[in-house]
This record gives structure tokens, sequence and C-alpha cells, in this order.
């Protein structure tokens, strides 16, 4: 018997987050390529990534790999806009990678 998992269609957005410029990362229900979206650290383009984002009907999960303090502003707008966000570690995503997946 085959099972079938069944989730419902998500957008699902990972952020890279880095001095100058953050690289979002938008994956669509789907679709196989993912939609880039780069920004600057500055709070208009901050509002302009909220805006793309709370344009869309799905539920939309964030995920931060933060440097530093420099995602701040941009996780400020998307929290007051009521965004789901985890921050995500840089020490724990290549010790992930690494782990075998025998589940």
């Amino acid at each position: 018997m085959t099972h079938v998992h069944s989730t419902a269609p998500t957008l699902l957005v990972a952020i890279d987050v880095s001095k100058y410029r953050h690289e979002v990362r938008i994956g669509v229900p789907g679709k196989m390529r993912r939609r880039y979206m780069p920004i600057q650290n500055r709070l208009d383009n901050a509002q302009r990534a909220v805006t793309a984002l709370a344009s869309n009907t799905l539920p939309v999960p964030i995920g931060f790999e933060a440097t530093g303090n420099y995602y701040r502003i941009l996780a400020h707008d998307l929290g007051q806009a009521d965004f789901e966000m985890k921050l995500v570690s840089s020490v724990g995503l290549p010790r992930t990678r690494k782990s075998p997946h025998d589940c």
C-alpha cells in the first residue's frame, strides 16, 4: 500500500542575512525553481520584502540564517506583519548536513 502524505501548500522562505545585502529564496509550491529576491539591509528594502511576501495568500514561514545583528531591521518588519519566523543557527546547518539521515 502506498502512503500519501498531504500537507497544505506553503510558501517557504529562507533568508541568508549578511552585512549589506540579504539573499531571500522563496519556494513556491508546485515549482522546481525557487524565486530569488536580493534586498539591501535598509529599511525601505525590508518594507518592500514584507509587501511582496504579504501579497501571497498561502502561509509563509520564514527561516533566517542570521549573521550578527544584521537581521534585526528585516525581522522587526516581518514580525510587525505577523509572519512566523525561525532563527536558524549558522553553526547548526553544517552539522545537520553532515549527520546521517537513517530514520
